[in-house]
């Protein structure tokens, strides 16, 4: 039995040499440079085990080396993580043929790693083009619902805006003391993995990656591509003129939502730099949609529509779960302000970027968000709204006249941005989570020239793809929108922590420590607010989902048990993909 495995080892050795024209050498191919894999492969993928050659596993799926702290030492090129970036930097300048997109020349010692090209204007279009996204043109009115006045619409609006603007300065320390990607999955695991309690912030760091990667990073890409493909659809169904039955319209859906993710998927594997002038010019063209939007709400204010906007604060409710579930509405549209974080390593120049990008990203937002809701009630009635499907368009219809069939158009580019900067984020979370040793080890892997996560940004997209099936997933993820205000809350704790078990840490920007309490407090209430209010079995759904993570962290990740054959599927994932193993960026 020995000898017919050996055999195997050793037949299936020569067939991959014949197939990629490289050496064999036992259970182990020596990839060579040729057409299929080029030069930079030599160095990233030599001496894969082909057929039998076990490695070492620590989790449940993980072919590298992992060290105490839990970071990921790869295995497969040799690499320590200690090799300089200049080599690389310099063959990058010298060579002719680069054109930004990719890397064709590489040299011995070169460490394989994600590099610096998100600069300050692509940081704002990050953080605004993925808090606008199909809500503020589609459904405002669901938290007019809850507030059911006019004045406490607004101000709910502007508030979300506030507390967004005090959150997101918290992350701007975090970011600046902690450089790294991966937002609150790293801030967990840096401030509660004390050297007595190593358990609690590794623990808490995969729970996050669990709920975010599996649910809420992904779910949101899918809403977001379900309304791109709606607002896409229904104009050419009414252009045609012809009333298609429902299932045809479902299935067209459908595909125009999947079409939207694979393009999606395929900029940003192809190209971190193109996929941010993707984001840059889509977050110019939704600013200036909505500036049509503000024009021309102010005209009708202008000539004495003021109707609606003079019933200020008659009728408002007092409850108090409404007001809490008026705040969840108000801040999934908000959702987006601590992107940034999770591309740290890959920003230009953090400790000023970072900060800088927030304060201009989150009050221009909260601007827009104000001012685009004023000019809706200069045109339609608090009534109008709430029964109204896709407000913008009947805006649109009401005040703009010819130019009506902007505002479908407007949603699908805000859509399209939206979902771009969202897959650009969470391809990040799967990335950093799997290179710290908690997910698969090959979604730590980039491109060897193109050095984009292209692993993790096919997994995100192949779950958001397989969210689009269902008929109606936003009413579920309603419930699921509590738990992101748990890690928000836990993101404020870990802050507080870290400022007395860190606290000759260098911190280039610090917030004053009552920042982080208030937003821990209000976190809290947005937790147990509704469920004290209307406790609904929905909310153990979720929390159950969250405790789930448990029965996969204790034995994969904790006690390192494997699933086995792992080591089979990265190998064949990374000739597939042409992707090796990666780093972390050393700090500049």
């Amino acid at each position: 039995m020995r000898r017919r495995r050996s055999r195997r080892r050793r037949m299936g050795a020569r067939t991959i040499a014949r197939l990629t024209g490289s050496e064999t050498c036992d259970d182990h191919v020596i990839i060579q440079s040729s057409a299929l894999f080029p030069e930079r492969m030599v160095q990233h993928v030599t001496a894969l085990p082909i057929g039998g050659a076990e490695q070492p596993h620590h989790s449940l799926f993980k072919d590298t080396g992992v060290s105490d702290s839990g970071t990921t030492t790869p295995t497969s090129n040799g690499d320590d993580g200690s090799r300089s970036r200049s080599n690389s930097d310099d063959a990058t300048s010298s060579n002719p043929r680069n054109d930004g997109m990719e890397r064709n020349v590489s040299t011995p010692n070169d460490a394989l790693h994600l590099e610096r090209r998100v600069g300050l204007v692509s940081g704002v279009a990050l953080i605004v083009g993925t808090m606008i996204g199909s809500g503020i043109f589609v459904s405002p009115s669901t938290l007019l619902v809850k507030t059911k006045s006019p004045g406490l619409f607004l101000v709910i609006w502007a508030a979300c805006g506030i507390l967004s603007t005090l959150g997101a300065l918290c992350y701007a320390e975090l970011g600046t003391l902690i450089p790294k990607s991966g937002g609150e999955y790293i801030y967990f695991k840096e401030a509660f993995d004390s050297p007595r309690h190593r358990f609690w912030g590794p623990v808490m760091a995969f729970l996050y990656a669990w709920v975010s990667v599996i649910l809420l990073r992904t779910s949101s890409m899918a809403i977001i591509a379900l309304a791109f493909a709606e607002y896409s659809i229904a104009p050419l169904m009414d252009t045609l003129n012809f009333c298609w039955p429902d299932d045809y319209r479902y299935t067209l859906t459908r595909l125009a939502a999947a079409l939207c993710i694979c393009l999606i998927t395929f900029i940003n594997c192809f190209s971190v730099k193109l996929a941010t002038k993707v984001q840059n010019v889509f977050t110019a063209a939704k600013l200036v949609a909505i500036a049509i939007i503000i024009a021309g709400g102010l005209y009708m204010i202008g000539i004495g529509n003021t109707q609606y906007l003079s019933q200020g604060f008659e009728g408002s409710t007092t409850s108090f779960g409404d007001i809490a579930t008026a705040f969840y509405s108000g801040l999934w549209a908000y959702d987006g302000w601590n992107n940034l974080n999770y591309v740290t390593e890959e920003l230009k120049n953090p400790f000023v970027n970072l900060p800088r990008s927030i304060m201009i990203g989150i009050p221009l937002t909260t601007v827009c968000y104000v001012l685009v809701n004023v000019a809706y009630l200069a045109v339609l009635s608090p009534t109008e709204m709430m029964q109204s499907e896709a407000v913008a368009v009947t805006f649109g219809t009401r005040a703009l006249g010819a130019l009506a069939w902007l505002m479908p158009l407007a949603v699908c580019i805000s859509c399209f941005g939206s979902a771009n900067g969202t897959l650009f984020v969470g391809g990040r979370l799967c990335y950093v989570a799997s290179r710290e040793g908690h997910l698969v080890d090959v979604l730590s892997y980039v491109h060897i020239r193109r050095l984009t996560p292209s692993p993790a940004l096919l997994f995100n997209s192949a779950v958001a793809l397989m969210m689009i099936i269902p008929g109606d997933i936003a009413s579920l993820i309603d419930f699921f929108s509590f738990t992101a205000w748990i890690f928000y809350g836990a993101a404020m704790l870990a802050l507080i922590v870290m400022r007395f078990t860190k606290k000759d840490a260098p911190r280039p920007y610090k917030v004053p420590i009552i920042i982080p309490v208030i937003v821990l407090i209000i976190s809290v209430y947005l937790v147990i607010g509704p469920i004290v209010d209307n406790p609904k079995i929905e909310y153990l759904y979720a929390t159950l989902f969250i405790l789930a993570g448990f029965f996969l962290y204790i034995p994969f990740v904790y006690y390192k048990k494997v699933l086995p054959g792992m080591s089979y599927i990265t190998t064949f994932m990374q000739l597939l993909l042409e992707v090796a193993p990666s780093t972390a960026m050393a700090e500049d």
